[in-house]
């Protein structure tokens, strides 16, 4: 019986098992506890959600195989990433996961065998959950591990292009407030921008991770087998990907040089205003000082009007450089 991810219990871990019948990836539940050997023999597809210890030992016992621990999982040497012996061909990929509105990258290890594929992850990623999704309702097709494997590059690529396209509509919003909203934050559009090339760059890291993911992957699958026709597709698509990535990663500097500039535009109308008022402010100030000494024979003093001459000639002298800056277009 097939039961769903709502119709039983477990208790430990998270271990799914996965079958193909009739050319469609099915999943199949257990009973509470570890799945008894039957269950595992019949599995083509064995995915293992951080697994609990007595999980991992089920595993390894049941494969003849090591399974790789965290450092083993993350290391980023190709030697290590990827390699073959004698329990399969074993391929460490990236893929795109996200907590608290930031994206972040998770290592996923593939054990795929001639009759079974393993995966060992420590997070819950969009593409395992769309894909378990789509196998509860019988829409993903598969004829062997080696397809299905493919066929989860295939769903890792397609939501791959689904965040560079989100991405793309939120800088298409970040630009509009850049360049055409005039009471834009400029510091809140700098914060947007650090994010989104942060998350830009993790798109990019992920998808020349696929990449050289497929590559390897093609070069120990049938020429003409279905697995590596879709390989060859998702090679395809992950080119024009990686143009749309770099497009847009020029495009984010390009707004970030744009904010920082319209910054130091405001930041320098600010010091031109400071400047030109210590200017216009300096000759009054001048003839304030000349009468404002404490000398005794000073012949304006004497004047019956000195008081306003002195007053008028601070005005004009005021007025005098504004309107010179105004002429010359200063201003």
């Amino acid at each position: 019986m097939i039961l769903s991810g709502a119709a039983y219990t477990r208790v430990t871990g998270m271990l799914r098992t996965f079958e193909i019948v009739d050319q469609t990836i099915v999943e199949r539940g257990y009973e509470a506890g570890l799945p008894d050997q039957a269950t595992l023999a019949s599995a083509t597809w064995l995915d293992a959600h951080d697994p609990s210890a007595e999980e991992r030992e089920a595993l390894a016992g049941f494969l003849a195989v090591e399974l790789p621990d965290g450092d083993d999982v993350d290391s980023i040497e190709s030697s290590a990433r990827y390699f073959v012996d004698a329990a399969g061909i074993h391929v460490h990929s990236l893929f795109l996961a996200q907590s608290e509105g930031r994206h972040r990258t998770q290592t996923v290890a593939f054990i795929l065998q001639k009759e079974r594929l393993l995966s060992i992850r420590g997070g819950d990623l969009a593409d395992f959950r769309l894909l378990r999704i789509r196998a509860r309702r019988h829409q993903v097709e598969a004829e062997s591990a080696a397809s299905l494997l493919a066929t989860l590059f295939d769903q890792k690529v397609e939501n791959l292009a689904d965040t560079v396209e989100d991405l793309h509509h939120r800088l298409e919003k970040v630009s509009h407030l850049v360049l055409e909203d005039e009471e834009a934050d400029l510091e809140d559009a700098i914060d947007q921008l650090a994010q989104l090339e942060d998350s830009n760059g993790k798109i990019r890291l992920c998808l020349m991770d696929t990449q050289r993911s497929l590559s390897f992957l093609l070069g120990h699958l049938p020429t003409t087998s279905v697995a590596a026709s879709t390989a060859r597709e998702c090679l395809h698509d992950l080119e024009t990907l990686m143009s749309h990535v770099a497009f847009l990663f020029d495009k984010i500097n390009f707004l970030m040089d744009s904010t920082q500039g319209f910054i130091n535009i405001e930041q320098n109308q600010i010091i031109k205003i400071f400047s030109i008022a210590a200017v216009v402010f300096l000759p009054p100030t001048l003839i304030a000082s000349i009468y404002g000494m404490n000398f005794e024979h000073m012949p304006e003093l004497a004047l019956t009007y000195g008081y306003p001459i002195a007053l008028v000639a601070m005005v004009l002298a005021g007025i005098a450089p504004y309107a010179y800056f105004k002429y010359k277009n200063w201003l």
